[in-house]
This record gives structure tokens, sequence and C-alpha cells, in this order.
């Protein structure tokens, strides 16, 4: 008796369930099977921050690129990112994006790859792509690198012949295998073009004091360098600082910073005291991290994710080079680019990843 009881309160309730729903629920009912399929997507930040307007700031761009492009709209249904205030954030922000449900979650920087490693080994349903380091030994992540020395060869041959003191700067962030190649191909394409040129090194050891990266870069211009590259992150936007302060000062001054990772063209404008306008960019060696994240994303959409291997980037995809803006550089420097260019591709050079 109690059974039959049972089962018949248990069917009204039912039928009253297809009832509201029917009258209410469809709409809520459909977004709830649609949402099942969606594919959404999230990064993780390092220090530097979303809006550092070099490495984290292009791959936010590669995501928004990515989610326009999939009707995706920003938010947990869609994509987004989770800023890393400091390194202790990292495994923090990791397993927010897991609890949102986050179909794929980028690391940002080679900060992220023990945190990367961690997560990854506890959520193995779960992926996830390190982006400027490598972890092959898992299913669940994908690795994307970029050939930084290439690039960074090209910005030198920049330096090299573009400079009249025949001294000229590197400032990095945090020495590492990563900013290595920064420094190498740098060094090595000034050297190329214009052994005479003094290439002076110093880091910051930190890619978010853009206080310190003026106070690095003051010493090297008062030092008597003309062109200062850096790959440090917001840090570097202390040396723009400096650049423009002096530009403002003194017009006359040839005074330039090489930008990192993204096109810094409008970080060099400056008004000077004469009241015209400059800028001090003298190119920007890109490193197209938004295409790299944009395209693992559309290949983990479709089905082609690429866990356990490490995708490599370089001057043949375009991924790494000098930015569009060109303004300040001669035909001839212009055509010695292209030419070490092709040199590089052809594999005539090889240009070493250490200092």
């Amino acid at each position: 008796m109690k059974k039959r009881t049972f089962a018949l309160a248990l069917s009204m309730v039912l039928a009253t369930s297809v009832v509201l729903g029917a009258c209410g629920s469809s709409d809520d009912s459909k977004k709830s099977s649609g949402d099942s399929d969606k594919f959404t997507v999230a990064m993780v930040t390092d220090t530097g921050g979303v809006d550092d307007r070099s490495f984290n700031q292009s791959a936010w761009e590669g995501i928004q690129k990515f989610g326009k492009a999939n009707d995706l709209e920003k938010g947990t249904d869609g994509y987004n990112y989770l800023q890393s205030a400091s390194e202790a954030d990292f495994k923090t922000n990791l397993n927010t994006a897991v609890r949102n449900d986050f179909s794929l979650i980028f690391g940002i920087g080679y900060k992220l790859k023990d945190a990367i490693e961690d997560v990854s080994k506890q959520k193995p349903k779960n992926k996830f792509a390190l982006v400027d380091d490598t972890i092959t030994d898992r299913d669940n992540v994908a690795s994307i690198g970029f050939a930084d020395q290439d690039g960074s060869f090209l910005v030198g041959v920049v330096a090299g012949l573009t400079t009249k003191t025949n001294k000229v700067g590197f400032i990095g962030g945090v020495k590492g295998a990563v900013i290595d190649r920064f420094e190498a191909g740098f060094t090595e394409g000034v050297k190329a073009v214009n052994p005479k040129a003094e290439v002076k090194v110093q880091y910051a050891n930190d890619f978010a004091k853009a206080d310190k990266g003026q106070q690095i870069a003051a010493g090297m211009y008062n030092g008597g360098a003309d062109i200062i590259f850096h790959a440090a992150g917001a840090t570097g936007n202390g040396v723009f600082a400096e650049a423009k302060n002096l530009k403002k000062k003194d017009p006359a001054r040839a005074v330039w910073v090489i930008g990192v990772d993204r096109d810094q063209w409008d970080e060099g404008a400056v008004t000077a005291n004469d009241g015209k306008e400059y800028n001090v960019t003298l190119t920007s060696e890109i490193k197209r991290v938004d295409i790299a994240v944009e395209d693992l994303a559309t290949r983990t959409k479709a089905g082609d994710f690429p866990g356990g291997e490490k995708i490599e980037y370089g001057l043949d995809k375009n991924a790494v080079g000098l930015s569009a803006s060109q303004d300040n550089l001669s035909k001839d420097v212009l055509a010695k680019v292209d030419e070490y260019k092709q040199k590089i591709i052809d594999g005539d050079i090889k240009v070493p990843e250490k200092p």
C-alpha cells in the first residue's frame, strides 16, 4: 500500500513538472543543453597582468579574437582571464578556472610551469596549455614555444645599423632560459652587422616594476647608449617613460626603444618641448602570442588538442620578427633585415639560444 501511494505521488510530481516545463522553462532547458556543448577558454596571467602592453596582453588579444570568431562572450560561459598579483596566485587561479569548467586553460609564461604541472596532474580530464615552456609527459597539457632568438637577432640587426654611438642596451626581466634567447639573439644580431658596437646587459629581476626599468634605462642612456631593447614585460614600460622624458627635454637627441612581444609603437609617442610629435619606438620584436593562443584554441575546439606535444612558432610562421610599424626604419635597414631573415629560415644562420 505504501509503495502504491508513493508511486502515485511521484507520478503527480513528474506530471506537474512536465506541465510547468512546457509552460515556462523550455528556453532554460535549451540553454542548458547548448551550454554543455559550448567550448570555453580561459587564461591565467603571470604577475605582469593582462594590461602589461606586452606578453600577457598579446595572449589576451588572441583569446578575444578566438571568442569573437566563435560568437562567445566574455565570462565563464565564453572566454575570460584570471589575473595573478603574485606567483602565489597561479595555482589558485588555475583551480578556479577548472571549477568554472573552462574547456581549455592557458598558463601565460614559463613561471606557471610548476603550477600547471601540479594542477594538471590533479585534474587529468581538464585540458591545459603552457606558453613559453615545456611539459610533454602528460596528455592533458600542450606546450607553446617561440624562436625568440631569431626575432631578437633581427632587431639586433636594426640596432647595430642604427646606433650612432655604437652603444646599445638590453634590459631583461628575470634571468632564465626564455629571456636568455632574447639576449643571445639581440647580441648576435648587433655584432653581425656592427662588430664595434658595445651591448650593455642588465636585468631588473622583475617583470612588473616600471620604476626599476626606468632606473636602469636612465643609467644606460646617460652612459651613452642610444638604443635599448627590453624583454621585461611591464617593467619595460619604464624604459619607454625614460626615453620619452629625454626626448621631451631634448627633441634633437637620438634616443630609441625597441619594444617586445607586441607592436609597442603607441607606447613611444611623445610631445616634446618644441611642440612637435615624436615617437621613440624604433621597432618592436613581436612575439605573436596572440596567433599561437588563437591557433591552439581553434585546434582544440576542432578536436585536435596536441596533448603531450610542443608547438614551435618562428619566422616561418611570422610568429616572431619585426612589427608592422616601421616609420623610423630606413629602406636599407629593412633590406638588411629581410636578408638575414631569409638566411635564418634557410638554415644558413643558426642563432644561439644562450648568451
